[in-house]
């Protein structure tokens, strides 16, 4: 199912958000990410899927000025993964320290990368290079999520609350709030979830309207990243079936590449994210 309307298109008079090649020192990226995210929410006359993620920003950005004015900077971290629900978060993070003054070197952003069992490079790749960027400074576990945070809280012990990318159609996210602390049995935290609402459809205008770089694997139809033997391009975004080979008078074929598959922006149904994920 492709999207209606083609609001996500990045508009050419907007450069990119970031630039791998030559990041800015902290101060001056989480500026310019404000910056940005500010004339975003004035446009004028955007249409009604732009509107609907503008409303979706402003209700973020509160969600997580409450959580800084709760929590010093050093007791929070970001759950972050490369995926594109993290990235948006990790954006939306970034314009508001910059809200709260917070934004002074040297202040890397705590991150926990919780690794997939049989990870894709092409994510191990992003990661880092978006790490860099971002100025985060990422611990990474390759274990199971309960053990991992429970390491990481270990391992910083200072941290009371982590921001989580998870959105309301995720395994396990129908039923929570902007801010949950973990359950019985797990490592003690709060989970803070500034995107809980966002439809899989807003992330990725936002994503392309702010022109926000982003792992490569959602152009070749991937829509949902876990680990190479259980994430698949999406199903729902293959393209029609090349027609089959026929055979010429010299002997030879013209031949056809196999079926590929349209990028990850081009889905707009919730419910088909994680056709590719086989659990």
């Amino acid at each position: 199912m492709t999207a209606p309307e083609s609001a996500a298109d990045v508009d050419p008079r907007h450069a990119p958000l970031v630039d791998d090649e030559a990041p800015l020192p902290f101060p001056e990226l989480c500026a310019k990410i404000h910056e940005r995210i500010t004339a975003f929410l004035d446009e004028k006359d955007v249409g009604p899927r732009i509107e609907a993620v503008q409303q979706q920003t402003r209700v973020s950005l509160g969600v997580i000025g409450e959580a800084l004015e709760k929590y010093k900077l050093p007791e929070v971290s970001v759950a972050y993964n490369g995926g594109k629900d993290c990235l948006v978060l990790l954006i939306l993070y970034l314009c508001a320290v910059h809200q709260k003054g917070l934004s002074k070197p040297p202040s890397p952003i705590q991150c926990v990368y919780i690794q997939a069992a049989h990870p894709f490079k092409e994510v191990e790749d992003f990661v880092a290079v978006s790490s860099k960027t971002y100025s985060l400074s990422v611990l990474e576990y390759a274990k199971p999520m309960k053990a991992a945070f429970a390491d990481y809280l270990h391992d910083e012990p200072s941290v009371k609350a982590i921001f989580v990318g998870t959105r309301r159609t995720d395994p396990h996210g129908e039923h929570l709030t902007h801010f949950d602390k973990t359950d019985h049995g797990w490592p003690d935290f709060m989970r803070i979830h500034p995107v809980i609402d966002w439809h899989y459809v807003d992330i990725w205008t936002f994503i392309r309207h702010l022109n926000i770089p982003y792992c490569s694997l959602y152009d070749c139809g991937y829509t949902s990243l876990g680990g190479t033997t259980d994430t698949h391009p999406n199903p729902a975004l293959q393209k029609k079936a090349p027609p089959p080979k026929v055979e010429i008078p010299n002997g030879t074929t013209n031949g056809t590449s196999t079926p590929k598959f349209r990028p990850a922006y081009e889905l707009i149904d919730d419910y088909e994210e994680r056709l590719g994920r086989d659990r």
